[in-house]
């Protein structure tokens, strides 16, 4: 499904793990039809979602810090598919959704609980599979290249522990073909109930999807650009990465001092090695996206100028200092055009961006970001600001990484830019309640070709429902919507503004 460059639209944003449900976390199953519903009657073309790949918790489960570059996270399985498709009984469901309290706390994810629960039902529902006709599950693992290298990783990596691939026994860390011969005999059922995982959760996606599309709503998912030192992908492609000969980093990534961090920021994932990755078209990209676009209808690449240039810093370096610019081979755009001709990207182009980094976005036709929040400060000549906006861009009041835009006008927000604001709407604003619609309304009138707002601003909720605050390891990615959440009239109101200003 393809909406055209040149038509304004409206989405919200709304992660599947911020869907209410039973279980403890949101998942692909009634909750995520009826939000599909609601997109649909708010006059919604587009729903966007955070990464969906598989997370970590030593990673204080962020979704951009995926063990896998290509795998879905198994969490968002929903276990009333399960029972549509025969797989897993009533009582079975019963009998372990028992064991665990997802009262306690219905606004939060309970990742541990809802960890340890969907594993017993896919593990059940594992058994049923087998007992009976599996010939669809069969045809996807001989269909999915990167699926059994994941599987033995994902299995590896519990035998030996938890532990981090790079200190696993040298014979499975250097992928001996005898000692990974010998792992999958004996491992076998193992590696299987893992394939099968994936196999539910892109089933479970992909009727969503259809759902979705069906109802004339896109899926916009997001990308990161970099993966973890201890995930699947570096451990089966080390030579895609900067590693020495023990595979341990070269170049770790990170940004550059400026203005804001006088030491930069050193985020310490393994760079890409692109001179290798160009000899054979940048094949793991083309895969990657077309992974991603199975799940998605276009998708948001996040730090979009490291694929312009990318700051590498020698491994071991305690902070990004001295890092320096390397710059990604010509081709990787042309190649992406050659595989994507509707090229259905968006660009992250937020922070400072220099111009050749605008250029190529521009000539290859990506929209770029407009945030709302950023705008304020000075006005005039700031290119968030709703006058100095342009089409070929996405709006959003803030982002996932942003306070929502009532906790930013309470919390965050200094005097010049609530003063400023005021300024700019023609009057005072005296709470966040009342900032949050008129910053809102700002989005939706914008030039912009799109405009995304989060779910929690149209809920007019506090930092309470913040989703993430960037550079803090824990007590992120876990805010979920009430059941209840969404009053009587919100969708007609929303549709009717998003009719106003031409997005339906």
């Amino acid at each position: 499904m393809s909406t055209s460059k040149t038509k304004r639209s409206a989405g919200i944003l709304l992660p599947v793990t911020s869907l209410p449900s039973k279980y403890g976390i949101g998942d692909f199953g009634p909750e995520a039809l009826k939000f599909g519903k609601f997109l649909h009657d708010a006059g919604q073309k587009i729903w966007q979602v955070l990464p969906m790949t598989t997370i970590d918790p030593g990673c204080g489960n962020s979704p951009y810090s995926p063990t896998s570059a290509f795998a879905g996270n198994h969490l968002l399985v929903s276990p009333e598919l399960l029972i549509d498709d025969g797989l897993l009984t009533p009582e079975e469901l019963k009998k372990s959704a028992a064991k665990y309290d997802f009262t306690k706390n219905p606004g939060r994810v309970d990742y541990e609980s809802a960890r340890e629960f969907k594993t017993e039902i896919l593990n059940a529902a594992y058994k049923h599979m087998m007992k009976g006709n599996n010939s669809a599950f069969r045809t996807f693992t001989a269909g999915t290249e990167w699926l059994e290298g994941f599987a033995m990783f994902s299995v590896i990596k519990q035998v030996q522990g938890g532990a981090p691939w790079y200190e696993w026994p040298d014979e499975l860390k250097h992928r001996d073909t005898e000692a990974l011969r010998k792992f999958r005999a004996e491992y076998s059922e193992e590696i299987s109930r893992q394939e099968f995982y994936q196999y539910i959760f892109f089933r479970q996606v992909k009727a969503l999807h259809s759902y979705l599309n069906e109802l004339e709503i896109e899926i916009v998912g997001d990308m990161p650009l970099y993966v973890t030192m201890d995930c699947a992908d570096v451990w089966q492609n080390p030579g895609q990465f900067d590693l020495d000969e023990d595979l341990t980093p070269v170049t770790v990534a990170g940004v550059p001092p400026d203005y804001f961090s006088a030491t930069g920021q050193l985020w310490g994932n393994p760079t890409y090695k692109w001179n290798v990755m160009e000899k054979d078209g940048f094949d793991w990209w083309i895969r990657r996206l077309r992974n991603l676009l199975a799940m998605f209808d276009k998708v948001r690449i996040d730090h979009f100028r490291g694929l312009a240039a990318y700051w590498a810093v020698p491994y071991g370096e305690e902070t990004a200092k001295n890092g320096e610019w390397v710059d990604v081979p010509d081709g990787f755009f042309a190649a992406l055009k050659e595989n994507f001709p509707d090229m259905p990207f968006w660009a992250e182009n937020l922070g400072i961006i220099t111009p050749d980094v605008e250029e190529l976005r521009k000539d290859y036709g990506l929209p770029g970001m407009l945030v709302l929040h950023f705008a304020f400060g000075n006005p005039a000549d700031n290119p968030y600001a709703p006058h100095n906006h342009t089409r070929d861009s996405v709006v959003y009041t803030g982002t996932h990484d942003n306070n929502t835009s009532r906790g930013w006008f309470e919390n965050d927000a200094t005097e010049d830019e609530i003063k400023n604001f005021a300024s700019y709407i023609g009057r005072d604003v005296m709470d966040g309640y009342i900032f949050t619609s008129e910053v809102t309304r700002l989005a939706v009138s914008s030039v912009a070709d799109t405009a995304i707002i989060p779910m929690q601003d149209y809920l007019r909720l506090g930092a309470e429902a913040r989703i993430n605050v960037p550079s803090t390891p824990s007590g992120n990615w876990s805010w979920r919507m009430q059941e209840d959440a969404i009053p009587d009239g919100l969708a007609d109101r929303i549709r009717a503004a998003c009719k106003l200003y031409g997005r339906v």
